[in-house]
């Protein structure tokens, strides 16, 4: 069965038809074509799918499309404005905090939710935060410290 879905996507409210048994990943990356949204493991184990909905972090891999119907769903695309990365982003590239990069727009948006809820985490909370993502390619100290470092240009233009 298909269904007229309708759900506001990085701002934009949407309405599509999609099958039932359609997939949050596959609505945002093969209808959508917003591809930062990453299939890594395809059964919630590795985090690279995290997006937003309603401000909260979902594993879109997990998730139904028809699930969100009239919900917020931000994607990595959500983040940067007018070309400018966000100071999440903005902090993630100067602190390394992207290896190879397939992991990075899912620990944004994880580390994002954190941020949403707690602009001053500590380092427990964040790790805590991004439990969920897995990267390959570090020992996540860069990442870490790249979400430490978005909480402080946070505060300091605040």
């Amino acid at each position: 069965m298909k269904r007229i879905l309708r759900i506001r996507v990085n701002g934009r409210w949407r309405e599509d038809a999609v099958a039932d048994n359609t997939l949050l990943i596959d609505y945002l990356r093969e209808q959508l074509d917003l591809t930062g949204t990453k299939q890594g493991c395809d059964g919630g184990e590795c985090g690279a799918c995290t997006v937003l909905v309603d401000g909260r972090p979902r594993l879109a891999c997990c998730t139904f499309a028809a699930a969100v119907e009239g919900r917020h769903v931000e994607t990595i695309e959500s983040q940067s404005q007018n070309g400018r990365l966000s100071p999440l982003q903005q902090a993630f590239h100067e602190r390394l905090g992207a290896q190879c990069g397939f992991c990075t727009p899912g620990m944004i948006m994880a580390a994002e939710g954190l941020l949403r809820r707690n602009p001053n985490p500590g380092e427990a909370e964040i790790r805590e935060a991004l439990g969920g993502n897995l990267c390959r390619c570090t020992g996540y100290v860069k990442i870490i410290e790249s979400v430490q470092a978005a909480c402080a240009t946070e505060g300091e233009a605040a």
